[in-house]
């Protein structure tokens, strides 16, 4: 029971500083749950960020939960989910109440146009630590490149990038350990 009641109040922490959706978590779990907490490694945390990227909803929600359901079966996926979720639904409740009231006083015009530029500086941050382990080698680089690309000129589901990574991936590492045999 401490336990779930821990992962409720780490990812409820996290829900609530959290601004900026889902990517603007990635930092803040990585030191939370990698670095502070121990719960994942970061090529656990890593895959949790590629797997929630394909699956529906937020990906910061879907991180907690792989994480909870890792530290504690189905209730631990369960608290951590509910922790990070809560957060927003108590704000975003009180925002809605109150928003037609002051959303167009310049001082809460300028508090949203910084906290979008924080917002940005964290989902870079969280860009670099995935680059430099994720773009280990000249395969990672290529796939990185071509997924890169093709989601600037198309409009391609994530899951088909992800998928497609996948299988190269797959195909890649396997023809190299028929090399070496």
């Amino acid at each position: 029971m401490k336990l779930l009641f821990e992962l409720f109040i780490t990812f409820f922490k996290l829900g609530a500083v959290t601004f900026g959706g889902g990517y603007a978590m990635l930092p803040i779990i990585q030191r939370e749950i990698v670095e502070k907490k121990k719960w994942a490694t970061e090529e656990e945390v890593l895959d949790y960020y590629a797997i929630g990227q394909c699956t529906p909803g937020v990906i910061a929600v879907n991180t907690a939960t792989f994480i909870g359901q890792k530290k504690k079966g189905i209730s631990g996926g369960i608290a951590a989910t509910l922790g990070v979720v809560f957060p927003s639904v108590i704000i975003i409740t009180v925002i809605a109440a109150f928003i037609s009231n002051f959303a167009d006083y310049p001082v809460v015009k300028n508090a949203f146009a910084g906290i979008r530029v924080c917002v940005t500086v964290l989902i870079v941050n969280a860009i670099i630590k995935l680059w430099k382990k994720s773009v280990v080698d000249a395969l990672t680089f290529v796939i990185f490149l071509a997924v890169s690309v093709l989601s600037f000129i198309f409009d391609i589901s994530p899951i088909i990038f992800v998928v497609s990574a996948a299988v190269i991936g797959i195909i890649a590492k396997n023809l190299e350990v028929r090399k070496k045999c």
